[in-house]
């Protein structure tokens, strides 16, 4: 099972280690997009200030966040599951897993990003700021300048297995599976039920969305499940509890939808 994360702006303050080695990463496929992005990046971050901060959306009060840029090939680094914080991995954390369940975690997790394109929880890399949504000067828009590189790396990682997508929007446009690829794979959403006036009404809430599949993903990793397929998945995650309404795709080599609905928010 191969599990596509989104990132999140959270990250740790500092890295604690020795500084990046880009070839070090996992995936190795994607080495010459991720140097081109991290050289363009760093050398816009090192020239302009104020013309870094406008291009990666950051407002004056987060000026530090270019400063971290500039100097990211000599910056300590993290193994990149420590060094993301955002709600989904306060959710899954990873730090009070058993040993089992963290060798499963590093084999199944995978997080997008708009600098390195994917990385392994156990990669170490630098804190950084820049989303997929983010276009370079020269590179353009990274959600489309990874599509390229993706298409060859990311089918190799799923391998034959089951791939289970919780990107968020920004993220899914650098990758989307194809063909026996996608029959495989099922994407998730969350929604949040509640009875209004008698009559049941659902809605995506944010941050609850965010915890519910930190939650999610690590309740599989804790069962050691393996489940081969999208129905599978179905049937494990009922086992463990949740409520999830499946729909699959109405022609060959397309995603399953999945949505897990919720009736507290917590």
């Amino acid at each position: 099972m191969l599990v596509l994360l989104p990132p999140s702006e959270g990250k740790a303050a500092s890295g604690r280690g020795a500084s990046l080695k880009p070839e070090s990463l996992s995936l190795p496929g994607l080495a010459p997009a991720r140097a081109a992005v991290l050289d363009e990046l760093v050398e816009l971050c090192q020239a302009d200030e104020e013309k870094a901060r406008e291009v990666l959306g950051l407002s004056v009060g987060l000026a530090g966040e270019v400063g971290k840029n500039a100097e990211l090939r000599t910056a300590g680094t993290r193994p990149a599951g420590e060094l993301y914080t955002g709600v989904l991995y306060d959710a899954l954390d990873l730090a009070s897993l058993e040993a089992a369940a963290r060798r499963r975690a590093a084999a199944s997790l995978l997080v997008f990003s708009g600098l390195w394109g994917a990385v392994r929880i156990g990669d170490r890399i630098p804190p950084y700021r820049c989303s997929m949504g983010v276009k370079l000067p020269g590179l353009g828009a990274l959600g489309a300048y990874w599509r390229t590189p993706m298409e060859t790396v990311l089918p190799e990682a799923a391998g034959d297995g089951l791939v289970l997508d919780l990107r968020s929007s920004a993220y899914t446009a650098a990758w989307k599976p194809k063909g026996t690829v996608a029959s495989r794979t099922a994407s998730v959403r969350v929604l949040h039920a509640q009875i209004v006036d008698g009559v049941e009404k659902r809605s995506v809430v944010s941050h609850f969305n965010k915890a519910t599949k930190g939650r999610l993903v690590r309740d599989l990793l804790v069962a050691g499940a393996r489940p081969k397929g999208p129905a599978q998945l179905v049937e494990t995650l009922r086992d463990l509890g949740y409520v999830v309404e499946a729909e699959a795709p109405a022609r060959a080599g397309r995603p399953w939808s999945l949505d897990v609905v919720v009736t507290e928010i917590h």
